[in-house]
Protein backbone atom coordinates (compact mmCIF):
# COMPACT_ATOMS: atom_id res chain seq x y z
CA UNK A 1 0.00 0.00 0.00
CA UNK A 2 2.95 2.48 0.79
CA UNK A 3 4.71 1.93 -2.56
CA UNK A 4 1.37 2.19 -4.30
CA UNK A 5 1.35 5.86 -2.38
CA UNK A 6 4.63 7.06 -2.80
CA UNK A 7 4.11 6.01 -6.85
CA UNK A 8 0.58 7.87 -6.94
CA UNK A 9 2.23 10.94 -4.89
CA UNK A 10 4.90 11.16 -7.93
CA UNK A 11 2.67 10.28 -11.05
CA UNK A 12 0.46 13.32 -9.23
CA UNK A 13 3.73 15.71 -9.46
CA UNK A 14 4.21 14.80 -13.00
CA UNK A 15 1.01 15.56 -14.18
CA UNK A 16 1.17 18.67 -12.23
CA UNK A 17 4.10 20.06 -14.31
CA UNK A 18 2.89 18.23 -17.40
CA UNK A 19 -0.16 20.63 -17.17
CA UNK A 20 1.63 23.56 -15.49
CA UNK A 21 4.28 23.39 -18.82
CA UNK A 22 0.96 23.37 -20.92
CA UNK A 23 -0.79 26.35 -19.37
CA UNK A 24 2.94 28.57 -19.86
CA UNK A 25 2.48 27.22 -23.62
CA UNK A 26 -0.92 28.32 -24.07
CA UNK A 27 -0.34 31.93 -22.50
CA UNK A 28 2.61 32.24 -24.41
CA UNK A 29 0.78 31.61 -27.45
CA UNK A 30 -1.97 33.74 -26.76
CA UNK A 31 0.45 36.26 -26.48
CA UNK A 32 2.09 35.64 -29.92
CA UNK A 33 -1.37 35.14 -31.28
CA UNK A 34 -2.19 39.03 -29.91
CA UNK A 35 1.47 40.27 -30.97
CA UNK A 36 0.65 38.91 -34.21
CA UNK A 37 -2.74 40.46 -34.82
CA UNK A 38 -1.69 43.88 -33.75
CA UNK A 39 0.98 43.49 -36.04
CA UNK A 40 -1.18 42.55 -38.85
CA UNK A 41 -3.94 45.15 -37.96
CA UNK A 42 -1.30 48.21 -38.03
CA UNK A 43 0.19 46.45 -41.60
CA UNK A 44 -3.39 46.34 -43.05
CA UNK A 45 -4.02 50.12 -41.74
CA UNK A 46 -0.58 51.03 -43.30
CA UNK A 47 -1.42 49.47 -46.58
CA UNK A 48 -5.04 50.85 -46.10
CA UNK A 49 -3.53 53.93 -45.71
CA UNK A 50 -1.19 54.03 -49.10
CA UNK A 51 -1.91 56.46 -51.66
CA UNK A 52 -3.03 53.58 -54.00
CA UNK A 53 -6.27 53.04 -52.35
CA UNK A 54 -7.28 57.03 -52.71
CA UNK A 55 -10.22 58.02 -55.13
CA UNK A 56 -8.15 60.65 -55.96
CA UNK A 57 -9.66 62.30 -59.24
CA UNK A 58 -13.70 62.32 -60.08
CA UNK A 59 -12.34 60.11 -63.30
CA UNK A 60 -12.50 57.29 -61.07
CA UNK A 61 -15.90 57.44 -60.87
CA UNK A 62 -17.64 55.20 -62.85
CA UNK A 63 -21.08 56.15 -64.32
CA UNK A 64 -23.52 53.62 -65.75
CA UNK A 65 -27.06 53.44 -66.73
CA UNK A 66 -27.12 57.21 -67.75
CA UNK A 67 -28.89 58.56 -70.61
CA UNK A 68 -29.60 62.20 -69.88
CA UNK A 69 -27.08 63.76 -68.20
CA UNK A 70 -23.32 63.21 -68.73
CA UNK A 71 -20.63 61.38 -66.68
CA UNK A 72 -19.36 64.58 -66.35
CA UNK A 73 -22.66 65.88 -64.92
CA UNK A 74 -23.16 62.76 -62.73
CA UNK A 75 -20.12 63.10 -60.70
CA UNK A 76 -20.26 66.37 -60.53
CA UNK A 77 -24.06 65.42 -57.63
CA UNK A 78 -21.52 62.84 -56.12
CA UNK A 79 -20.65 64.26 -52.95
CA UNK A 80 -16.94 63.04 -52.11
CA UNK A 81 -14.00 65.99 -51.96
CA UNK A 82 -10.56 64.18 -53.38
CA UNK A 83 -8.56 62.43 -52.33
CA UNK A 84 -10.45 60.06 -50.44
CA UNK A 85 -9.56 56.74 -48.76
CA UNK A 86 -11.34 53.89 -50.73
CA UNK A 87 -12.16 52.31 -47.02
CA UNK A 88 -13.86 55.32 -45.91
CA UNK A 89 -16.12 55.70 -48.52
CA UNK A 90 -19.64 54.88 -47.28
CA UNK A 91 -21.48 53.65 -50.95
CA UNK A 92 -25.05 53.24 -49.20
CA UNK A 93 -24.41 56.69 -47.94
CA UNK A 94 -23.19 58.58 -51.15
CA UNK A 95 -26.60 56.34 -52.61
CA UNK A 96 -29.08 58.45 -50.19
CA UNK A 97 -27.39 61.69 -50.82
CA UNK A 98 -27.27 61.06 -55.04
CA UNK A 99 -30.82 59.87 -54.55
CA UNK A 100 -31.77 63.26 -52.85
CA UNK A 101 -31.06 65.43 -55.94
CA UNK A 102 -33.23 66.47 -58.35
CA UNK A 103 -32.57 64.58 -61.64
CA UNK A 104 -31.63 60.75 -59.86
CA UNK A 105 -34.15 58.82 -59.21
CA UNK A 106 -32.39 55.99 -58.10
CA UNK A 107 -28.35 55.01 -57.10
CA UNK A 108 -26.64 52.40 -56.41
CA UNK A 109 -22.58 52.81 -55.49
CA UNK A 110 -19.76 50.15 -55.13
CA UNK A 111 -16.18 50.23 -54.63
CA UNK A 112 -14.27 48.53 -56.91
CA UNK A 113 -10.54 46.97 -55.09
CA UNK A 114 -8.56 46.39 -58.81
CA UNK A 115 -8.20 49.13 -59.36
CA UNK A 116 -9.44 50.95 -56.85
CA UNK A 117 -12.58 52.95 -58.04
CA UNK A 118 -15.91 53.30 -57.63
CA UNK A 119 -19.45 52.24 -59.68
CA UNK A 120 -22.30 54.85 -59.89
CA UNK A 121 -25.56 52.80 -61.44
CA UNK A 122 -28.37 55.60 -61.38
CA UNK A 123 -31.54 55.57 -62.79
CA UNK A 124 -32.54 59.14 -64.14
CA UNK A 125 -35.79 61.33 -63.61
CA UNK A 126 -36.76 61.80 -67.12
CA UNK A 127 -38.25 65.48 -67.69
CA UNK A 128 -41.09 65.89 -69.79
CA UNK A 129 -42.07 69.50 -68.78
CA UNK A 130 -40.79 72.93 -67.89
CA UNK A 131 -42.15 74.41 -64.69
CA UNK A 132 -42.57 78.07 -64.47
CA UNK A 133 -44.09 79.59 -61.70
CA UNK A 134 -45.86 82.65 -63.34
CA UNK A 135 -46.41 83.78 -66.59
CA UNK A 136 -44.46 86.73 -65.93
CA UNK A 137 -41.18 85.92 -63.73
CA UNK A 138 -40.10 88.05 -61.30
CA UNK A 139 -36.52 88.40 -59.30
CA UNK A 140 -38.56 88.47 -55.84
CA UNK A 141 -40.73 85.23 -57.08
CA UNK A 142 -40.23 82.05 -54.56
CA UNK A 143 -40.14 79.49 -56.57
CA UNK A 144 -37.46 78.96 -59.75
CA UNK A 145 -38.44 77.71 -62.93
CA UNK A 146 -37.16 74.09 -63.56
CA UNK A 147 -38.10 70.46 -65.16
CA UNK A 148 -41.13 68.27 -64.26
CA UNK A 149 -41.03 64.73 -64.30
CA UNK A 150 -44.09 62.19 -65.20
CA UNK A 151 -44.76 61.92 -61.14
CA UNK A 152 -44.66 65.58 -60.36
CA UNK A 153 -40.81 65.52 -59.12
CA UNK A 154 -39.17 68.67 -59.47
CA UNK A 155 -36.06 69.25 -61.05
CA UNK A 156 -33.67 72.46 -60.53
CA UNK A 157 -33.15 74.55 -64.41
CA UNK A 158 -29.84 73.55 -64.29
CA UNK A 159 -29.99 70.39 -63.96
CA UNK A 160 -29.77 69.36 -68.10
CA UNK A 161 -27.67 71.50 -68.89
CA UNK A 162 -25.08 69.31 -70.22
CA UNK A 163 -27.60 67.87 -72.33
CA UNK A 164 -28.68 71.37 -74.06
CA UNK A 165 -25.34 72.06 -74.43
CA UNK A 166 -24.54 68.34 -76.13
CA UNK A 167 -27.43 68.82 -78.15
CA UNK A 168 -26.18 72.52 -79.61
CA UNK A 169 -22.81 71.67 -80.34
CA UNK A 170 -23.61 68.88 -82.69
CA UNK A 171 -22.58 69.59 -86.12
CA UNK A 172 -25.26 67.85 -88.33
CA UNK A 173 -24.19 65.60 -91.10
CA UNK A 174 -20.69 64.62 -88.33
CA UNK A 175 -20.42 61.40 -87.02
CA UNK A 176 -21.63 62.93 -83.63
CA UNK A 177 -24.70 63.88 -85.18
CA UNK A 178 -26.00 60.72 -86.82
CA UNK A 179 -25.76 59.37 -83.01
CA UNK A 180 -28.94 59.56 -81.20
CA UNK A 181 -29.63 62.36 -79.21
CA UNK A 182 -32.01 63.46 -76.43
CA UNK A 183 -34.09 66.54 -77.02
CA UNK A 184 -35.73 68.69 -73.68
CA UNK A 185 -39.19 68.66 -73.52
CA UNK A 186 -40.70 72.45 -74.89
CA UNK A 187 -43.96 71.75 -73.26
CA UNK A 188 -44.72 74.45 -70.57
CA UNK A 189 -46.80 74.75 -67.29
CA UNK A 190 -47.48 77.52 -65.77
CA UNK A 191 -48.69 77.67 -62.00
CA UNK A 192 -47.48 77.09 -58.35
CA UNK A 193 -46.15 73.90 -58.06
CA UNK A 194 -48.11 73.20 -55.02
CA UNK A 195 -51.20 73.85 -56.86
CA UNK A 196 -51.11 70.66 -59.32
CA UNK A 197 -47.92 68.51 -57.97
CA UNK A 198 -51.12 66.01 -56.38
CA UNK A 199 -52.98 66.01 -59.72
CA UNK A 200 -49.98 66.38 -62.12
CA UNK A 201 -49.32 62.35 -62.24
CA UNK A 202 -52.58 61.30 -63.67
CA UNK A 203 -53.38 64.52 -65.92
CA UNK A 204 -49.53 63.67 -67.74
CA UNK A 205 -50.98 60.37 -68.12
CA UNK A 206 -53.70 61.57 -70.42
CA UNK A 207 -52.37 64.29 -72.33
CA UNK A 208 -49.54 61.74 -73.31
CA UNK A 209 -52.01 59.80 -75.19
CA UNK A 210 -52.90 62.52 -77.09
CA UNK A 211 -52.61 62.93 -80.79
CA UNK A 212 -53.38 67.19 -80.46
CA UNK A 213 -50.03 68.39 -78.93
CA UNK A 214 -50.07 70.80 -76.52
CA UNK A 215 -47.33 73.76 -75.89
CA UNK A 216 -48.59 75.25 -73.08
CA UNK A 217 -51.05 74.12 -69.45
CA UNK A 218 -51.72 77.37 -67.86
CA UNK A 219 -52.22 75.98 -64.05
CA UNK A 220 -52.23 79.40 -62.30
CA UNK A 221 -56.60 80.06 -61.71
CA UNK A 222 -57.42 76.43 -60.28
CA UNK A 223 -60.97 77.17 -61.18
CA UNK A 224 -59.70 77.29 -64.90
CA UNK A 225 -57.18 74.79 -66.62
CA UNK A 226 -56.23 76.15 -69.36
CA UNK A 227 -54.31 74.53 -72.87
CA UNK A 228 -53.15 76.37 -75.53
CA UNK A 229 -52.52 73.54 -78.71
CA UNK A 230 -52.23 73.17 -81.96
CA UNK A 231 -55.78 73.60 -82.96
CA UNK A 232 -56.45 76.48 -80.22
CA UNK A 233 -57.00 77.59 -76.75
CA UNK A 234 -59.25 75.08 -74.54
CA UNK A 235 -60.46 75.82 -71.27
CA UNK A 236 -61.27 72.95 -68.71
CA UNK A 237 -62.51 74.61 -66.07
CA UNK A 238 -60.76 73.81 -62.73
CA UNK A 239 -59.67 69.96 -62.75
CA UNK A 240 -62.03 67.25 -61.58
CA UNK A 241 -62.59 63.84 -62.40
CA UNK A 242 -64.33 64.47 -65.41
CA UNK A 243 -60.70 66.26 -66.97
CA UNK A 244 -59.89 63.02 -68.48
CA UNK A 245 -62.63 63.35 -70.84
CA UNK A 246 -62.47 66.02 -71.67
CA UNK A 247 -59.37 65.28 -72.71
CA UNK A 248 -60.39 62.52 -74.87
CA UNK A 249 -63.13 65.42 -76.10
CA UNK A 250 -60.30 67.39 -77.25
CA UNK A 251 -58.69 64.35 -79.38
CA UNK A 252 -61.66 63.98 -81.23
CA UNK A 253 -61.62 67.83 -81.92
CA UNK A 254 -58.40 67.13 -83.89
CA UNK A 255 -59.83 67.39 -87.20
CA UNK A 256 -61.34 70.86 -86.63
CA UNK A 257 -58.86 73.27 -88.05
CA UNK A 258 -59.84 71.57 -91.62
CA UNK A 259 -63.33 73.14 -90.59
CA UNK A 260 -62.45 76.50 -89.64
CA UNK A 261 -59.61 78.58 -89.42
CA UNK A 262 -57.66 78.75 -85.89
CA UNK A 263 -57.32 82.14 -86.30
CA UNK A 264 -61.19 82.73 -86.32
CA UNK A 265 -61.47 80.89 -82.88
CA UNK A 266 -61.16 82.60 -79.63
CA UNK A 267 -61.12 79.61 -77.44
CA UNK A 268 -62.75 76.06 -77.29
CA UNK A 269 -64.75 75.49 -73.81
CA UNK A 270 -64.77 71.82 -72.93
CA UNK A 271 -66.19 72.63 -69.56
CA UNK A 272 -68.57 70.49 -70.13
CA UNK A 273 -66.88 67.64 -72.49
CA UNK A 274 -70.50 66.45 -73.64
CA UNK A 275 -71.06 69.85 -75.15
CA UNK A 276 -68.22 71.42 -75.99
CA UNK A 277 -68.20 74.96 -77.83
CA UNK A 278 -66.09 77.05 -79.80
CA UNK A 279 -65.85 80.66 -79.22
CA UNK A 280 -65.31 83.11 -82.15
CA UNK A 281 -63.94 86.15 -81.50
CA UNK A 282 -66.05 89.53 -80.56
CA UNK A 283 -66.68 91.23 -83.92
CA UNK A 284 -65.01 94.73 -84.10
CA UNK A 285 -67.18 97.80 -83.38
CA UNK A 286 -69.01 98.65 -87.19
CA UNK A 287 -67.98 101.77 -88.64
CA UNK A 288 -71.22 103.52 -88.36
CA UNK A 289 -71.35 103.22 -84.41
CA UNK A 290 -68.22 104.80 -84.53
CA UNK A 291 -68.62 107.71 -86.56
CA UNK A 292 -69.74 110.57 -84.86
CA UNK A 293 -73.74 111.74 -85.28
CA UNK A 294 -74.22 115.26 -87.12
CA UNK A 295 -74.74 117.98 -85.24
CA UNK A 296 -78.08 119.48 -85.94
CA UNK A 297 -78.61 122.82 -88.24
CA UNK A 298 -75.40 121.55 -90.05
CA UNK A 299 -75.51 120.65 -93.44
Amino acid sequence: MASFGAVSQTELGRRREELRRIRRARSAAVVWQTVAAGAMAAGLLWWIGQPAWLIARSEQVKVEGNQWLSDKAVRSLVPLSYPQSLWGIQPQTLAQKLESTGPIAKAKVTRNLFPPSLTVEVVERLPVAVAQPTAVLKSSDKEKVGWLDARGGWMPSDSYAAVRSQNSSIVPGSAQGTQPQHSLPTLKVIGSLEQYRASWAKFYQGLSGLTVKVFEIDWQNPNNLILKTEIGTVHLGPYSSKTASQLQVLDRMRQLPKQLDSSKIAYIDLKNPAAPIVHLPEPPPSLESSTPAPTPGTN
